[in-house]
């Protein structure tokens, strides 16, 4: 289970909190599951600069709630919903099919990533 020792934020109706730790994806996400949530999953420049708050205060990036989906380059939230905001970093996504979820960068901005790579944990509620 998720602990959370003071890393929590509010944003509109959301809640995102990190236990500070690094995982990769699939471990991330089913720790945020487990603890009655989800990945973070910014849907709008509000909730990524509460998401890049985290991420700064641990200096680590952090995964997205986000995945590619069967046609390359086609990001979708993990609930399968098209999605409705973005911040790709220049020349991002570019990972063609290989890169499949996605992380935040210390400056905010996005980027595709292999999923086994250990990123920090940022949860939302």
């Amino acid at each position: 289970v998720l602990a959370l020792n003071g890393k929590i934020r509010e944003v509109g109706d959301k809640i995102l909190a990190s236990n500070g730790k690094e995982a990769d994806f699939a471990s991330a996400l089913q720790a945020c599951e487990e603890a009655g949530g989800t990945i973070a999953t910014p849907m709008n420049e509000e909730e990524n600069k509460a998401t890049l708050s985290i991420v700064k205060q641990y200096n680590r990036y952090a995964y997205l709630g986000i995945k590619e989906g069967q046609t390359s380059g086609q990001f979708k939230y993990i609930n399968g919903t098209p999605l409705n905001y973005t911040k790709w970093h220049q020349y991002e996504p570019n990972g063609k099919g290989t890169e499949k979820c996605v992380e935040i960068y210390t400056d905010g901005s996005w980027n595709d990533k292999k999923c086994n790579t250990h990123r920090l944990t940022i949860c939302e509620f």
